[in-house]
């Protein structure tokens, strides 16, 4: 999911093997993971290197909104 993995959303932090919780009727997706798992992986992300680095598709992974909010190009 991007961009929220790309800037380190909680998304980012999954690893295989982690169990995800879905509940369609409340509209939730949570992990189970401790409050201090996550911290210490939010202590040790990196952001990943683009692996576009010129033209429309870099144009538009720099300029895209979150999927929250609606995933659409912001003009700043």
């Amino acid at each position: 999911m991007s961009p929220e993995a790309a800037v380190g959303g909680p998304i980012a932090l999954l690893r295989p093997g982690d169990r995800i919780r879905i509940d369609i009727e409340k509209r939730l997706l949570e992990v189970d993971l401790s409050e201090a798992e996550l911290k210490a992986r939010r202590a040790a992300w990196r952001a990943p290197a683009p692996r576009v680095t010129q033209g429309w598709l870099y144009r538009y992974s720099k300029m895209v909104t979150s999927g929250s909010q609606g995933a659409v190009l912001r003009v700043d």
